[in-house]
């Protein structure tokens, strides 16, 4: 973090949002989907404009004008570092920047980006992680503007979707944490949080079909990872541990289920990522990781410390990636060598395999190499 007192103090009260959002500097470039007068060949073998929906693990940036110039953050990751739809962006000769910034005290502003995910949000509550409830007209908390909406924007920019488009849609996490922290508070009966988390699988699987319905050709869903073998997970209870896997398993079936009901399924590109990332973890010294889910990559402690020190009123907010830096990494180069940069986000190097292995599926699909 700078250590411009001043300037922290000012923008501290508006840092609300929670670790789970339930995703490098901020690019100001124009347009995910200009064309960049390259026409070399891009890695991915075929020329593709990147469109992203989404929370916090595929954000490029929405909160990056406070994060990024306050606090050397940007992204829910090991900032500078990419978010994996960044990467995927790059491998198909694109570049991907945000659709909207704003929150955290500063007016939302429509950007000419094509990514739209945004850290905080659910599937179709406006309600998401971090949003403030107070009084939203401040703009004091994340924007969290819900995928079902990020979609209905996009529709009312551009009209439709086209082939030359790979459209990544993923969500669902913030929904998970949401219910279940309300069904812990006592505000919501553990089955009523069980019913909201499946309706929000089956939500998204509405959003998909939209996307198709648009015009989309190549759709690539993400499901959730499983939450419980996140750090977020390590740190919790045997309960607290089982009932996250359970709500990211069960959320995935339903997504799934909902996408074959539909017809859905068979015309999109799945990405199940739970399997991979339990490799990963597994075997995480072969992958160069030297500590897996059993700590951070930023030090969450530290941050919240110094916000203390600096007379934040809720320091324990700054203890989230997105205002991580190489100053308060744990350890150097803790961006590759650490799984993950909070209790829930990737680092670079993670979210580096995360893209890889959605190009793989990708590929997979007949569509590029």
């Amino acid at each position: 973090m700078k250590k411009q007192a001043s300037t922290r103090a000012a923008w501290a009260r508006y840092a609300r949002i929670a670790t789970a959002s339930a995703a490098f500097a901020f690019i100001a470039a124009c347009g995910g989907g200009g064309d960049d007068n390259n026409n070399s060949t891009p890695a991915g073998g075929v020329k593709l404009q990147i469109v992203s929906f989404g929370d916090s693990l595929s954000d490029v940036g929405t909160y990056a004008p406070v994060a990024a110039a306050n606090f050397g953050g940007g992204r829910f990751t090991t900032n500078p570092g990419q978010v994996w739809v960044q990467n995927v962006a790059q491998y198909y000769g694109d570049t991907l920047t945000p659709a909207m910034t704003g929150g955290f005290g500063v007016a939302p502003v429509t950007q000419s980006g094509m990514g739209y995910a945004q850290g905080g949000s659910r599937v179709t509550n406006p309600i998401g992680i971090g949003h403030n409830t107070t009084n939203a007209a401040d703009y004091s908390g994340a924007l969290t503007v819900p995928v079902v909406q990020q979609v209905t924007n996009y529709l009312a920019a551009h009209g439709s979707f086209n082939s030359n488009q790979l459209v990544i849609i993923n969500g669902g996490a913030n929904d998970i944490l949401y219910n279940l922290q309300a069904a812990q508070a006592g505000a919501i009966t553990p089955t009523a949080a069980s019913a909201a988390i499946q309706q929000a699988a089956i939500d998204l699987a509405g959003v998909v079909g939209k996307v198709l319905q648009s015009g989309a050709t190549h759709v690539l869903v993400s499901d959730v990872p499983d939450i419980g073998t996140t750090p977020q997970g390590m740190m919790s209870s045997a309960t607290g541990k089982a009932q996250l896997s359970q709500a990211s398993l069960g959320f995935n079936q339903v997504l799934a289920g909902a996408l074959t009901q539909a017809g859905l399924m068979s015309k999109v590109i799945y990405l199940d990522i739970v399997a991979p990332l339990a490799n990963i973890t597994a075997n995480f010294g072969q992958y160069g990781f030297t500590v897996s889910n059993t700590g951070t990559a930023c030090n969450l402690q530290a941050m919240a410390a110094a916000a203390a020190k600096f007379g934040e009123p809720n320091p324990q907010a700054f203890a989230t990636s997105l205002f991580c830096s190489p100053e308060t990494l744990t350890v150097a180069g803790a961006d590759q060598t650490y799984m993950y940069a909070d209790t829930v986000h990737p680092t670079t190097h993670l979210h580096a395999l995360y893209a890889q292995t959605a190009e793989q599926v990708v590929a997979k699909s007949g569509l590029g190499k």
